[in-house]
């Protein structure tokens, strides 16, 4: 359920750690804005959540730790879970996914990471494997600048005006 943000403004810190860290599984991201309380409106919060950028890079790693493969629904009923499946809902060649992760997976080390809302299955596979010819530090911050666009669009859902 979204915070009003006259509540994320007076809520707890442990309260709110956790939906902040279901927005992006970095800590320092989320300390960050919580340290920044309180905030005029909606707009200085995501100010303050794109200046924590860019991650670093041990920062990044972890974060897609977090989350899903493309392509794969996961599992659970927790929040970060509820907002992997929606963003997701345009996927739907499964198949050929699995086939491009598992080359991604081989080539990265990691799981590929986009920002997948409102985008087509059809346009992520093409990201994908047009991805497959970064070099792996390029892959790592194209990785976290896609981690950045997926924590504004969560953020905009855990917190409202």
């Amino acid at each position: 359920m979204p915070l009003a943000l006259a509540e994320f403004n007076s809520a707890s810190a442990e309260e709110l750690r956790p939906a902040l860290l279901a927005c992006l599984a970095v800590p320092r991201w989320a300390d960050t804005l919580l340290a920044s309380r309180p905030y005029p409106d909606f707009a200085a919060l995501s100010k303050t959540a794109e200046q924590v950028n860019p991650l670093q890079r041990n920062e990044i790693r972890a974060a897609i730790a977090a989350h899903p493969r493309i392509g794969e629904r996961p599992a659970g009923t927790g929040t970060d879970a509820d907002w992997s499946r929606s963003e997701q809902s345009g996927v739907d060649n499964a198949d050929e996914f699995a086939a491009a992760n598992a080359a991604y997976e081989e080539r990265f080390g990691h799981v590929f990471l986009v920002c997948a809302s409102g985008r087509s299955g059809e346009e992520l596979l093409a990201n994908l494997r047009s991805r497959l010819g970064n070099d792996p530090e390029t892959e790592l911050d194209v990785a976290g600048a896609e981690l950045a666009k997926i924590a504004q669009l969560r953020l905009a859902k855990a917190i409202t005006a």
